[in-house]
């Protein structure tokens, strides 16, 4: 008996694993990248990455020259849309409608949407999402919105007032942002955080603090508790979709200067962009028993 119930075990871990290996998708963002975008997919490539995040190129020429080195390089790609903040709501909720349909028409994995203006009423901005659920279901890509400073969804209340008015879209979840709106790790607010993992497809993998976006050094043993507290939230992500038998995509997204921290007057970084990116990859991958 115990022999068997010990088989049965080795046989779930396997599976998990295989799972694992499956469902979890690493994606490196070109914020700061200044090479070519062929340096940027070999870059990628060698680190490790299934994949990028990019703001879709505007001329049809940049677009091509991207779909080439994705597939030649084997890479996925989510696009980044958003809503144009500095034009009236009519010509914005159009623009947004417009610049989603460019994306969809260079099929992407995704699309991760940086939603409405937090200076829109909510019945506005639940415009924004309604055209990107249509856009999502015609065209069978989906379409995630980012938890995000300055978007309908900077804060976890004015998030949750969203997610009980419309039970269908799906959100990426950069939990930095709000660290920063709340000045507060969150560590209290179990229950509005269960609803918002549930509703979670994407994540953006950033270490930010109470008072910052983005810690100055993510390595950096003094922030091991706020490392710890972003890695324990993006893990409760991963196992639900595991559950669920779903994929789970992952956007390291350490950004450059001036959301990296510098030296005063030389504004020399205090840390290494890419090498922060690819820390928390690892991290990730060490925390839920991925192999590299």
């Amino acid at each position: 008996m115990k022999f068997i119930l010990k088989t049965l075990i080795l046989l779930l871990l396997a599976s998990q694993s295989a799972w694992s290996q499956n469902e979890v998708l690493f994606f490196q963002t070109n914020w700061g990248f200044e090479g070519t975008w062929e340096a940027f997919f070999l870059k990628t490539k060698s680190s490790g990455y299934d994949g990028v995040e990019i703001w879709l190129p505007k001329s049809a020429t940049e677009q091509q020259e991207v779909l080439n080195g994705l597939k030649k390089h084997q890479l996925k790609v989510i696009y980044l849309c958003g809503t144009n903040k500095n034009l009236p709501f009519d010509e914005s909720l159009l623009a947004y409608r417009n610049d989603l349909i460019r994306a969809i028409a260079q099929d992407p994995y995704a699309i991760n949407s940086h939603t409405g203006n937090d200076f829109f009423s909510f019945e506005q901005n639940l415009k924004f999402i309604e055209v990107a659920n249509e856009l999502s279901n015609k065209y069978d890509i989906p379409i995630y919105h980012e938890t995000h400073r300055g978007r309908f969804s900077y804060s976890l209340p004015e998030t949750k007032r969203f997610l009980d008015s419309d039970p269908t879209f799906r959100l990426t979840l950069d939990i930095s942002h709000w660290f920063v709106v709340h000045e507060s790790l969150l560590v209290g607010q179990k229950q509005h955080l269960d609803e918002v993992v549930k509703r979670t497809d994407h994540i953006h993998a950033r270490v930010g603090f109470e008072e910052g976006p983005q810690v100055n050094n993510p390595k950096a043993p003094e922030w091991n508790k706020v490392l710890n507290r972003h890695v324990s939230i993006w893990e409760s992500i991963i196992l639900s979709h595991w559950e669920a038998g779903t994929p789970i995509t992952i956007t390291t997204e350490f950004g450059p200067p001036n959301y990296l921290p510098t030296e005063p007057f030389t504004q020399k970084p205090l840390s290494n962009q890419w090498g922060a990116n690819v820390f928390i990859m690892k991290a990730i991958k060490e925390r839920i028993n991925l192999s590299n």
